[in-house]
């Protein structure tokens, strides 16, 4: 574990990736599940040379981390803060990362049930298994510059992954027009919930 006398012999002064894994494996007690970064206050010891892109893929000191299962161990220890960046945490340390869009992908989509009890599970490029619903919320946001949708999948915490494309597509293939507050939306169920996807209007115009 860190030097609590000296910070900045931890995370932030790994020279390698297999020096970062070694710290964060203590952290996260590999196969005891998701060890509970919401509730350590670490201090602050400065930025990482570690970078999410949009398509999932980790850059550390500029080289892409090529191996999944150290990807997967660095996301179990990753917190989103109110301050609007994300770090990787530990009980003793907190160091910033840059997150091109969100730390996560949605990468595949299985639909089960019917109407009301259609559930929408989800599971995210580094691992994560998720029902869509009243917790893990799903969201449309407006593409800057295309016209066209970003879905994001409420993860944990402030976490959220990214719906890729072609799980997009999905979506879309089996979304219902529901009518909310007086206007008819196009929309998702999930696990009991509804989730708007934009203006029927809006989608027919799209697609004329």
């Amino acid at each position: 574990m860190a030097d609590r006398t000296d910070p900045m012999k931890g995370l932030a002064a790994a020279g390698d990736t297999a020096g970062l894994q070694a710290l964060i494996a203590r952290a996260a007690r590999a196969g005891k599940g998701l060890p509970p970064v919401e509730r350590w206050n670490p201090e602050f010891c400065g930025d990482l040379d570690m970078e999410i892109k949009a398509d999932g893929t980790w850059f550390y000191m500029g080289s892409p981390i090529g191996r999944a299962a150290l990807v997967q161990l660095f996301s179990t220890v990753l917190r989103k803060d109110e301050d609007g960046r994300t770090y990787l945490v530990t009980p003793v340390e907190k160091v910033g990362i840059r997150v091109e869009d969100a730390p996560f992908v949605a990468v595949e989509m299985d639909v089960s049930g019917q109407g009301t009890n259609q559930v929408l599970t989800f599971r995210t490029n580094v691992g994560d298994v998720i029902e869509a619903g009243p917790g893990h919320r799903l969201r449309f946001v407006d593409e800057d510059g295309t016209g066209g949708l970003k879905p994001y999948l409420h993860v944990r915490g402030r976490l959220e992954a990214l719906v890729a494309r072609p799980v997009m597509y999905q979506i879309v293939e089996i979304g219902e027009e529901v009518e909310i507050d007086g206007e008819t939306m196009f929309c998702v169920r999930s696990s009991g919930e509804v989730f708007p996807v934009m203006p029927v209007a809006t989608l027919k115009r799209l697609s004329a």
